[in-house]
């Protein structure tokens, strides 16, 4: 689920809100970084629940329309595409996923419904469920479909949802697109015959990359003042507090990531932090941070301080 860019943000993002001098007792900090990582696998449990939480509403109202004294026709013997449908009867029966989300305690749906009484309308409303439901019968394929243009259109893009889950907690604000992107990858791979475990992914991809963010941000923090004169060497015309604090941070890391992470290329580095600054930063840092970088590498090239391993990582 997790990239090596969103782990290079949420050590910036922890970086930049410890503010501070370089300590040994960074104890606080790292259990701030590794909770804001490990929180976003809450994220995903809390949207696929909304899924669920859509389908029990689905068949809630159904079923009260059924009930009616004067009920019609047509709601006695109601369109049960909707409920019924393939994809999402796979996440609703997945015993796994239940699981999951029972044992992090992810309730917020019961507790904040208007949220799906929201979605579940704008999903009546839409042309993508009335050309669905124009038909009783849909195959897999279909069922699928549906519910990743659903996703994709409908719940993915929702602005209150996105208040909502940035309300609920701070470093989820940047998670939501890249958790959205992986649900729909999710929901696009899965298959009737899937294992019940695909619903539960890896939040890291292996065990380097937890131990690449805990390394990462021990190895900026503990040397900021070594790093911090590297970047002095190559800005003599500016003063410290003319460069943006968050500016700052990225130069750090990601001469850090130069000068001790061996098996990461240079032009990997270099390229991944001029993104983060086009995102998190001034218009122009990039373009700074570009000019800094540049004259370390080749400064660092002539004094063989790069100690890169294999193939293409010069």
């Amino acid at each position: 689920m997790l990239n090596r860019r969103h782990i290079r943000v949420k050590v910036m993002q922890t970086l930049y809100a410890f503010n501070g001098t370089e300590s040994d007792d960074f104890s606080k900090d790292q259990k701030f970084l590794l909770f804001s990582i490990d929180n976003m696998y809450n994220l995903y449990l809390l949207l696929m629940s909304l899924l669920i939480e859509i389908n029990k509403k689905a068949t809630t109202q159904l079923e009260i329309s059924q009930k009616k004294i004067l009920a019609t026709d047509e709601e006695k013997n109601p369109n049960k595409k909707f409920i019924n449908n393939q994809l999402i009867q796979l996440i609703v029966n997945n015993e796994v996923l239940k699981n999951e989300i029972e044992e992090k305690k992810i309730n917020n749906w019961q507790l904040d419904d208007e949220y799906v009484d929201l979605l579940y309308k704008e999903i009546l409303k839409s042309d993508l469920y009335k050309d669905y439901m124009a038909t009783k019968t849909a195959s897999f394929k279909e069922d699928k479909n549906f519910i990743i243009d659903i996703y994709k259109e409908i719940i993915a893009p929702n602005d209150k949802l996105y208040d909502y889950i940035e309300d609920k907690h701070i470093t989820w604000l940047d998670d939501v697109p890249t958790v959205n992107t992986f649900i729909l990858k999710q929901l696009k791979k899965l298959k009737e015959t899937s294992d019940a475990h695909f619903l539960k992914p890896k939040l890291y991809k292996d065990l380097d990359d937890k131990e690449y963010a805990i390394k990462l941000f021990k190895k900026t923090l503990l040397n900021q003042t070594a790093l911090a004169k590297e970047i002095s060497s190559k800005t003599s015309n500016w003063e410290t507090d003319r460069i943006a604090s968050i500016d700052m941070v990225l130069l750090k890391m990601a001469i850090c990531e130069l000068l001790h992470f061996s098996s990461i290329p240079t032009k990997v580095t270099i390229n991944e932090y001029l993104e983060l600054a086009k995102e998190y930063s001034t218009p122009k840092s990039s373009i700074f941070i570009n000019g800094i970088l540049d004259k370390l590498l080749k400064q660092y090239e002539d004094e063989g301080k790069l100690n890169k391993v294999g193939r293409g990582l010069m």
